[in-house]
């Protein structure tokens, strides 16, 4: 039976990221992936990329994550496809007393955030009905990648350092071993011995977390994500509107895309529509006319839909499960944009190293007996 230092389970970001830091490290890792890298979700998210996070340690992943989207062919070799827009959340006066300590703590972080009043909105972005609309943040830095390229960059300079590629192999068991780590079985027939184990499997992950003995409470949920032409509407910022319920950022010159903040109902990932439908498309374009009326030129342009795993509290979950088997996993929706610095941390872990203490925060076990992060806004969760 082959043995490796460390099995990784899924290439979508979260997986080629922790087999990047590995392999950087000298480990010996396999990387199993049931398709291709980012061929699940990862591939179709709308990788946004912003640190406007009310956690400070997320909110200093993404800021890291964000410098390695800005030098990403130094760092692989690719072309992350980063594209810098900055970004504007929308929030009702409720929320202001909240946002302005997060503000100031993400400026201390070195995350350049600006609050802003309805007046100062309304006079950078004219277009915008400020109904329901009682304070504002701009994040300067953010903007969006493209997922299928910095997941491939990174899982490629992964293997270039030395990890081990499975494509196209779905672990199917996990059996966890007395003195720790697990043998692996794929679909294949084969079975691999891995003296560590990373489940980065996203909507795939509980099933497995399960063998290991750990009943994690991860639930899948079906999100879409509505494309628009501009048409002959003028350009709008890349903006969340946490009261009418979505985000919005352009793609490339000619598109823009749109999609829920909330929850969504949940689905068999096995079993689940991939192609949006054409009530779906009208539900996001209602949302965005509502906030940016001259919107109403623009043509749709169909869109699809993708499963996020999703957690009690909408924050992830990582930390280990079982001796020597670790999961990273219920990110939510929100964590392409974390990926690439956490999983320098999930790889420090995975190897026993010393950890930021913010990470402990993420603990698997954490709702046993109701324990939560409190995070986000209101519904809005997603913001962390």
């Amino acid at each position: 039976m082959e043995t490796f230092d460390v099995g990784v389970i899924g290439a979508g970001i979260h997986g080629a990221a922790a087999a990047y830091h590995l392999a950087g490290r000298g480990v010996r890792v396999v990387v199993f992936e049931r398709t291709v890298p980012a061929g699940g979700p990862t591939g179709r998210s709308s990788a946004i990329c912003r640190a406007y996070y009310t956690n400070p340690f997320l909110a200093r992943c993404a800021r890291d994550s964000i410098a390695m989207f800005r030098d990403f062919r130094e760092l692989t070799g690719r072309d992350a496809g980063f594209r810098h827009t900055g970004l504007l959340f929308l929030h009702p006066p409720e929320d202001a007393p909240d946002m302005r300590e997060a503000v100031e703590r993400l400026n201390a972080l070195g995350i350049s955030t600006e609050l802003l009043e309805p007046d100062e909105v309304a006079d950078r972005f004219p277009y915008f009905d400020l109904e329901g609309i009682g304070v504002a943040g701009f994040e300067r830095d953010a903007g969006y990648a493209d997922p299928d390229a910095a997941t491939v960059g990174l899982f490629e300079r992964a293997v270039a350092l030395g990890a081990e590629a499975r494509l196209g192999r779905r672990v199917t068991t996990l059996e966890p071993q007395p003195g720790g780590g697990a043998v692996l079985g794929t679909d294949d027939g084969s079975r691999v011995s891995c003296g560590r184990v990373l489940v980065a499997a996203g909507p795939w992950t509980r099933p497995l977390a399960l063998q290991a003995g750990a009943d994690l409470p991860l639930h899948v949920e079906r999100h879409i994500v509505a494309v628009f032409r501009w048409g002959s509407a003028l350009p709008v910022q890349a903006h969340g509107d946490l009261v009418g319920g979505y985000y919005f950022r352009p793609e490339g010159d000619e598109l823009y895309l749109v999609g829920p903040l909330p929850a969504e109902p949940e689905a068999d990932p096995e079993d689940y529509a991939e192609e949006i439908a054409d009530h779906e498309v009208a539900r996001m374009a209602e949302l965005v006319v509502r906030r940016v009326p001259h919107l109403e030129a623009s043509e749709a342009a169909r869109g699809w839909a993708s499963l996020y795993d999703v957690s009690p509290d909408w924050q992830p979950v990582i930390g280990e499960i079982a001796p020597g088997v670790f999961v990273d996993a219920g990110t939510s929706g929100h964590g392409f944009k974390l990926a690439p610095a956490l999983g320098g941390h999930v790889a420090a872990m995975v190897l026993g190293e010393e950890t930021d203490p913010g990470l402990a925060e993420f603990d698997p076990f954490r709702f046993e007996g109701g324990r939560t992060l409190r995070a986000g806004y209101r519904d809005a969760r997603i913001l962390g």
